[in-house]
C-alpha cells in the first residue's frame, strides 16, 4: 500500500526569489521552467512537484535548487543542467553528483557581493567540482 501522507514522492524547490537567482547568477525562472517542462514530458507529474522557491538563503551559489525528501541540493545551475536532474536523479533516483551543492556550514550561506551586486571573485565557493572559486570572469552572472 502506498503511503498517502506524501501526496508526491519528491518535491522540487528552485530559488526564483530575489535579484541573484533570477538574474545576476542565472536564469532560474527558465530553470524552473524547463524542470516543469521535462518532468511533465517524462510522465512524472502526479510523482514530482516542481515549485518556485523564495530565498534558500545561499545567495551567490545559485541559481540553487534542493529535492525534498531526499535533502539533495544543486548549485550554479544553468538549463543545460535540468535533464541530467530530472533523468538521473528524479526518474532515475539518483543524484547527480557533479552538480551537487556542498555548503561549508549549516544554515544560510551568502557570498559576498562588490558595489555592482556581483560576486566577488576569488571567494572560496566550494559548492561544486567545477566552481571552487568565484572566478574573475564569472560565467553564471549575467550580462549587463
Amino acid at each position: 500500500m502506498t503511503d498517502r501522507t506524501n501526496p508526491f514522492e519528491k518535491h522540487v524547490f528552485v530559488c526564483t526569489s530575489g535579484d541573484y537567482c533570477p538574474q545576476l547568477d542565472g536564469d532560474s525562472i527558465a530553470v524552473h521552467k524547463r524542470m516543469k517542462d521535462l518532468v511533465a514530458k517524462a510522465r512524472l507529474k502526479g510523482q514530482v512537484r516542481v515549485n518556485k522557491g523564495g530565498c534558500l538563503d545561499q545567495c551567490g551559489h545559485g541559481p540553487t535548487a534542493v529535492v525534498y525528501p531526499d535533502g539533495v541540493w544543486y548549485s550554479h545551475l544553468k538549463i543545460e543542467d535540468v535533464p541530467a536532474i530530472v533523468e538521473e536523479h528524479l526518474a532515475g533516483g539518483r543524484p547527480v553528483e557533479r552538480l551537487r551543492y556542498h555548503p561549508p556550514k549549516a544554515g544560510a550561506n551568502k557570498l559576498e557581493r562588490g558595489a555592482d551586486e556581483r560576486r566577488i571573485a576569488g571567494q572560496p565557493d566550494g559548492c561544486r567540482v567545477d566552481w571552487p572559486i568565484i572566478p574573475l570572469d564569472d560565467p553564471n552572472s549575467a550580462k549587463s
